[in-house]
């Protein structure tokens, strides 16, 4: 029986037609990308924290690869004041310095920098295991937080922070920065129009074929045990001689870092969420292994995820699978897919593609050609009676691309989350949200690890 497309489906294929579909990205661009938040995103602040002609004076926790990089994107938005680092390599404050000027303040105790009352926001880009701890006490000395993903190292430890950021009315958003993309806007905008149909799988992957990549970071050769305060890196993890591998390629361990589901996935299921309007799957079971890198790492190089997504009133159940490959070759790069009934949509932050599925079933020479030429006819008639010929006005492709002078998803993340110190955004990736993404991503290790199949409640945030 012919597939019927939904009322929905019938909206975008006209919108196609008419070619209004195709319109640019202008009017997803920060500024205007906000409008009214889904209902899971609203929270109210208490009051407006920075006026309009205020600069917002931040600092950076962990001035590492990712905390540089969140800070150089951060002090491109307007208003915006670098005057603190932390770190706890000397190395890293020196950078500091180099970087936004001999005036910055620089420190290896995060608790000076939460004590200052001339600063207004933090990044924090430490390693996962300390994000709890630091965002907490962030919260606590009334800082806005930016926090790295993912939001937390264990599961447990989000509902502890959720708990102070409810209780502190805090602001405090997760950094997975394509969250905030113009690529994540429209294609939220185009699945829940019906642009692929109904949603059958998902599919994920990211293949990494370099050292750094692989988190095979450079030693510095000043690294010791005086340039480096070891015993504070080390936290609650088990005690350990000094190793500044340890130090500097902290996700290779399970002591301080959550692997490639914490560093990677999560960032797949913060998008997922966002454009389907799920809350997250019900089962997971993983596989991989190390594959390559034996450096000593303890945490897999290959990960392969299969989760299981519920029936909900936005999208049928549905498979994702999500796989990282850190093994060394040739080639390399990444794909975001949602598979539909009648089409798949491609998802990147800068641009996202329709790729419509051919109408109807037709059948090829293939099996034709166990049939007379007069039957092959007749069942090419048939054929097109059942299923049509042609669905009118859907093109076998749509492109969508961000505008010449796009920004970036990153700087869109920092824009909004600034924007909303001043009281005139919402925080799109807040810490129910942050929970949700990290708690998804890591039943991928806890069944890796546990050799089974594991089972999330997704609206209560817990295991089962």
């Amino acid at each position: 029986m012919k597939r019927k497309l939904s009322s929905s489906r019938r909206d975008f294929v006209k919108k196609l037609s008419l070619g209004t579909a195709a319109a640019s990205f202008a009017s997803l661009i920060p500024g205007s990308v906000s409008g009214t938040p889904p209902v899971f995103m609203k929270k109210t602040y208490p009051e407006r924290k920075i006026s309009a002609n205020d600069k917002i004076r931040l600092a950076t926790i962990g001035f590492g690869i990712q905390g540089i990089g969140d800070s150089l994107t951060a002090t491109k938005v307007s208003g915006v004041e670098f005057v603190a680092a932390c770190d706890l390599y000397q190395g890293r404050l020196e950078r500091a310095k180099e970087l936004f000027g001999k005036d910055v303040f620089t420190t290896r105790d995060y608790r000076e920098i939460l004590s200052r009352k001339d600063i207004d926001a933090v990044i924090i880009a430490a390693p996962d295991h300390w994000h709890k701890t630091i965002a907490i006490a962030a919260l606590n000395a009334g800082k806005a937080v930016y926090l790295e993903k993912p939001m937390i190292k264990y599961i447990e430890e989000g509902h502890e922070l959720i708990d102070v950021w409810k209780k502190t009315a805090g602001i405090l958003q997760v950094g997975s920065q394509g969250m905030s993309s113009v690529g994540n806007a429209k294609a939220r905008e185009m699945f829940r129009a019906g642009a692929i149909g109904d949603l059958v799988m998902v599919e994920i992957f990211n293949d990494r074929f370099s050292s750094e990549g692989a988190w095979q970071y450079p030693v510095p050769p000043d690294a010791s045990p005086e340039t480096i305060d070891f015993d504070t890196f080390l936290d609650s993890a088990p005690k350990v001689p000094y190793d500044p591998v340890r130090f500097f390629r902290w996700r290779n361990y399970q002591d301080y870092g959550t692997g490639v589901a914490g560093d990677l996935f999560v960032h797949s299921f913060s998008t997922l969420h966002f454009v389907t309007g799920s809350k997250g799957p019900v089962a997971a079971r993983s596989t991989g292994g190390i594959r390559y890198w034996k450096d000593g790492r303890d945490v897999p190089d290959i990960l392969m995820a299969l989760y299981d997504f519920p029936e909900t009133s936005m999208h049928p159940a549905f498979n994702a699978i999500l796989r990282i490959n850190f093994v060394a070759g040739n080639g390399g790069g990444s794909g975001f897919r949602l598979i539909g009934s009648e089409g798949v949509l491609n998802v990147g932050t800068n641009k996202v593609t329709v790729q419509n599925r051919k109408p109807g079933m037709k059948p090829s020479g293939y099996s034709l050609k166990a049939y007379t030429e007069k039957m092959q006819e007749a069942i090419r008639e048939e054929y097109d009676r059942k299923y049509g010929k042609t669905v009118p006005g859907i093109p076998e492709e749509t492109v969508f691309q961000a505008p010449p002078g796009y920004l970036g998803a990153h700087y869109d993340h920092f824009h909004r989350f600034f924007e909303t110190m001043r009281g005139n955004d919402f925080i799109v990736e807040d810490p129910i949200y942050g929970l949700r993404a990290a708690g998804a991503a890591l039943l991928a290790n806890l069944s890796y690890f546990g050799h089974k199949t594991v089972y999330w409640d997704a609206e209560k945030m817990k295991l089962t």
